[in-house]
């Protein structure tokens, strides 16, 4: 059964917690993952980009010269494509670029994530953050002691906390977020994971025996 060490927010070593082994310990199935990733990003395109097409253009009813006798060439709208302020051909229309994925496959490419980061030592596990006000460099300061200053940090709690949220965005390579919020793109990611108290049970209820 895999484990980790659990810290507190001066980086001293309180103990080890188990993880679940058909969470935290499955295949690594590329694949799959790659498909979750590419589901997810496409699902987060609003697709509402649109261009007006020719018949969409106002104005361009009265042909601009005529067709013959002047030795120009032949037109029969100002908003035709070739000219400017003309309609768009082939233009963008809104539409869905949603990507579907069933719940088991999200859930098998989430375990294999998980587990690779696992297997990286990219997991780490602090029992609490205790912050009595909102200040960045609290939270740097935790981060030093924890030895995570290098790439980007996913910090996962239990419950979302404000406080935490408001001590840390205003570093770039630091984000927040719930544990039943988790996905497979915010994983990838980021180079650590950091789960606040018993953020990885919630974890391991949604994705243990999917």
């Amino acid at each position: 059964m895999p484990t980790t060490p659990v810290y507190d927010m001066r980086g001293q070593n309180t103990g080890q917690i188990d993880l679940r082994p058909d969470v935290w310990d499955a295949p690594v199935n590329e694949p799959l993952i790659h498909q979750a990733v590419v589901s997810y990003l496409s699902n987060q395109r609003t697709g509402t980009a649109s261009t007006k097409t020719r018949p969409e253009k106002r104005g361009g009813g009265r042909k601009p010269w005529p067709q013959k006798g002047l030795g120009r060439a032949r037109h029969g709208s100002i908003r035709s494509p070739l000219w400017r302020g003309g309609g768009v051909t082939f233009g963008p229309k809104p539409r869905s670029f949603r990507k579907e994925i069933n719940k088991k496959a999200k859930r098998a490419a989430m375990r294999s994530a998980l587990s690779a980061k696992q297997r990286e030592d990219a997991v780490r596990v602090i029992d609490e953050i205790d912050l009595p006000e909102p200040k960045t460099k609290l939270v740097v300061q935790m981060l030093q002691e924890l030895d995570l200053t290098e790439g980007k940090v996913l910090i996962v709690t239990e419950e979302m906390d404000k406080t935490l949220y408001k001590s840390s965005r205003n570093i770039p390579t630091v984000d927040v977020m719930r544990a039943q919020d988790l996905n497979i793109y915010e994983i990838l990611d980021h180079d650590c994971l950091l789960f606040v108290g018993d953020a990885t049970s919630v974890v391991e209820e949604v994705l243990a025996g999917a």
